[in-house]
Order: structure tokens, then C-alpha cells, then sequence
């Protein structure tokens, strides 16, 4: 008996390339164009919208604590200081506002530094973007929630008595006055956050820093009770400047040293803090 073999031949591909398709499609004649800087920045301060989106627990500081620092001192001092918390309101709103939202920058630091830990920035420098557009996104998205945590603290104000003459215009304009030097301000920590290797360690400088600022200022009281010596500082302290605008504003004035100063001082620390936030950056 006798075994017949039958050869299979291989089936022929139903898929065939020339090379002009596969150099078509490997070496396209124009390359993608690269994202303009607003493009990528307003992409980078999207990205940091959504994590807030997907961590919801850090609206926390935009939203319970300036609520706290309202109510606290506004029935702890309103009595002593001015005979009633209505009346004592209308001046330390403002006030209690600049503080709490410059309080709050100091998380762009914090933010910045625990990307850097987990090793997020190495894939953001070998991206073909412009340099700055990653912290600058990480500050748009942070001048968010400092108008979260400013209509935060408003809704409050009005709820205990708070009535600003200068309307909703004077109200809008002292709010966008603090939003854009909490911006320039930011920069401070964006440099802290690059300088120094552990979160807590940037919390910690952040909070030598700004607890004389806020505390050793016009927020609470009128300089004018203070001591020679402690006048003297308030009267070159930023935040104290700051406080003064917002506070006008609200009232329908306009306070031409103070708006010096706020300008002055925020341009300085976009261009210091920031030249030196990208220096560091680009060393890393």
C-alpha cells in the first residue's frame, strides 16, 4: 500500500505594500505642528483641573478653611476690636480674603514637588513644547481655586452682614486684583517646590514665610495702633498693599499707592521667581 502525499502550498498575504505607501505613512511630508505656549499651557492647567476632578478632597482648602478663618475671626475680634461683628465685618473681609487665598498659594509648591517625587517631570521635559507651559498650567489651575476659595469667603461675608458699597463691579474688581497677584506671587513657591526635596519641607519654609506676611499686616486691625517699628514693616509689606486695594475696591474707591504697589510687587515676583523657578527647572 502506498501513502500519497499532497503539498500544501503557503496562501498568499491579502495585504501588500509598496514602498512609496510605507514611506507615505512612515515619512509623512509634513510633521505635526508644534502646540503654540497658550496652547500647552491652557492644556497644563487643564490637566491640573482634572485632578482635582478625580481627588475632589483638595477643594478642601479652598473651601472649609477660608470659611473657618471667617467665622473665627470675625466673632473672636469683632466684640473686642469694634463693638460688633457687623461693623467689624465690612473692614476684615477684605482682609480675611487676601489672607486666606495667599495662604492657599503655597500648594502650587507643595504640588510642583510631589510631581517631581513621582517622576512626572522627566516625561514633561522630553516633550517638544515650551518650557514655562508646565508651570504656568499648574498656576492656572491653582487661579481657580483661588476664585473658588474668594466667592467662598464672599458668600459667607454676606451671609453674616457683609455689604460692600463698591456693588458687584467693585466686589469683581477687588477679587481679580488678588487672583492675578496670587498668580505672580505663586511663582515663589513654584521655586521652593523645584529648590527643595520633600513636600513637607516646602510646606515648612511656606509657612515661615507667610505667617508674618498675613499676621504682621493691615488685615486684622488699622496700623496706626501699632507700634513705630512694626508700622514701618507693615508699611512695605505687599500683602498689607494688597489688602488695601481689595479692601477700596470693595468700598467703590480707588487707592492709587496701594495699585502701585500691587503692580510693582507682582511684576518683581513673576520676573525674579520666575526666571528663577525655569533656571532650576532646566538644571533638574
Amino acid at each position: 500500500m502506498s501513502t500519497a502525499t499532497t503539498a500544501v502550498e503557503p496562501a498568499e498575504s491579502t495585504y501588500t505594500f509598496s514602498p512609496e505607501t510605507l514611506q507615505a505613512v512612515l515619512a509623512p511630508d509634513e510633521a505635526p505642528r508644534r502646540a503654540s505656549w497658550l496652547s500647552a499651557s491652557v492644556t497644563f492647567g487643564w490637566r491640573a483641573m482634572l485632578k482635582i476632578k478625580h481627588v475632589p478632597e483638595q477643594l478642601f482648602d479652598v473651601t472649609a478653611f477660608p470659611i473657618m478663618m471667617t467665622l473665627m475671626f470675625t466673632y473672636l475680634f469683632g466684640g473686642a476690636l469694634a463693638g460688633s461683628t457687623t461693623e467689624y465685618l465690612q473692614f476684615l473681609l477684605p482682609g480675611i480674603m487676601v489672607m486666606s487665598v495667599i495662604m492657599i498659594t503655597m500648594y502650587t509648591g507643595i504640588a510642583v514637588n510631589t510631581d517631581i517625587v513621582k517622576g512626572v517631570f522627566d516625561r514633561f521635559r522630553t516633550l517638544p513644547i515650551w518650557r514655562p507651559s508646565t508651570m504656568v498650567g499648574y498656576l492656572l489651575g491653582d487661579a481657580f481655586r483661588y476664585t473658588v476659595a474668594c466667592l467662598v469667603i464672599l458668600g459667607v461675608g454676606l451671609a453674616l452682614g457683609f455689604r460692600p458699597d463698591g456693588g458687584v463691579l467693585g466686589v469683581a474688581a477687588g477679587i481679580g486684583v488678588l487672583v492675578a497677584f496670587s498668580f505672580a506671587f505663586s511663582w515663589v513657591w513654584t521655586m521652593f517646590g523645584l529648590l527643595l526635596r520633600t513636600e513637607k519641607s516646602v510646606m515648612g519654609v511656606s509657612m515661615m514665610v507667610l505667617f508674618p506676611l498675613t499676621f504682621l499686616s493691615n488685615v486684622f486691625v488699622d496700623p496706626s495702633t501699632m507700634p513705630g517699628w512694626l508700622q514701618a514693616f507693615v508699611d512695605v509689606n505687599p500683602i498689607s498693599h494688597l489688602v488695601g486695594a481689595v479692601r477700596t475696591l470693595m468700598a467703590g474707591g480707588w487707592d492709587t499707592t496701594d495699585m502701585t504697589w500691587v503692580l510693582v510687587s507682582g511684576v518683581l515676583f513673576t520676573v525674579v521667581f520666575g526666571t528663577l523657578t525655569m533656571r532650576l527647572y532646566n538644571r533638574r
